[in-house]
């Protein structure tokens, strides 16, 4: 019988000084986890960059197929494991907070500009994304939200109704923020029925504390693993029939569609989430 999906998710370092810095560590981490069956490693908001910090993110940004990302795609096929990571992407004359995926070929399998920026200093630097999208590795229908964007379960419900099985949501989450951590990104993973992981850096970046208490859910609500404070890589299954369970239990997407509703810009009627 083939083996499942087992997915990695690195909390990491918040305080890693440079890109090589960042570069260096993921190859670090890689090659640890090398031998244990893993398929794809989740990484944090802006890793490759950093997040806090300020307007060096414009020295940082690059194109989708920059330096940064020649390095990364090199070590997923290096190590054999499919990296999904953030970074700043210089496109189109602007920035955009992004994450893309590279599998163990060096090929781009999946990217997404973040939707929705929140208040502070992403506002000043970047520019908005647009759409969602899927991409499948191993037979799994992945999608990605960046951290504010799974506060809105517009977004999670959307990808989630294309069919995403797993949704991955890199993240910079401050240590004040622990209620969205803890409660309410869960509860986008258990409303869909689907799998989500969420990946946050750990200790503090000039100044900027952050919480930690990365996760993988399952479709249930059940946590399949959850970090403390401090860097650490978590490792669990993921097995889509329980996505097909757990949407048959409890058919939220189905039964919305019975919602005596009319009128506002819902997703299927486009705006920033149209694919």
């Amino acid at each position: 019988m083939a083996r499942g999906f087992k997915l990695a998710v690195a909390q990491t370092p918040a305080d890693l000084a440079s890109t090589p810095d960042r570069v260096e560590w993921l190859a670090m981490t890689l090659s640890q986890l090398q031998g244990r069956d893993v398929d794809l490693l989740l990484l944090p908001e802006l890793y490759l960059t950093g997040y806090n910090i300020g307007a060096d993110v414009v020295e940082r940004a690059e194109a989708s197929d920059g330096p940064g990302a020649a390095r990364i795609a090199d070590l997923a096929r290096r190590f054999g494991i499919a990296v999904h990571y953030g970074y700043a992407e210089r496109a189109d004359g602007v920035i955009y907070g992004a994450a893309q995926c590279f599998g163990p070929d060096g090929t781009c399998l999946g990217r997404h500009r973040k939707l929705i920026l929140p208040p502070g200093f992403e506002s000043e630097y970047f520019a908005r994304g647009e759409g969602c999208s899927l991409f499948s590795w191993r037979g799994l229908r992945i999608a990605t939200l960046i951290c504010y964007d799974a506060e809105f379960p517009e977004t999670a419900r959307h990808v989630a109704a294309l069919g995403a099985q797993l949704i991955l949501v890199p993240t910079a989450l401050g240590a004040q923020w622990g209620w969205v951590g803890r409660t309410m990104i869960p509860t986008r993973g258990y409303e869909n029925g689907v799998f989500l992981a969420y990946a946050n850096h750990a200790g503090q970046e000039n100044g900027m504390a952050f919480l930690g208490e990365s996760f993988i859910a399952a479709p249930d609500g059940q946590e399949l693993a959850r970090a403390g404070g401090a860097p650490e890589v978590l490792i669990a299954d993921i097995d889509p029939t329980r996505v097909t369970q757990a949407q048959k239990r409890l058919p939220y997407l189905k039964d919305r569609l019975a919602l005596p509703l009319s009128g506002g810009n819902t997703p299927e009627r486009g705006g920033i989430l149209a694919t």
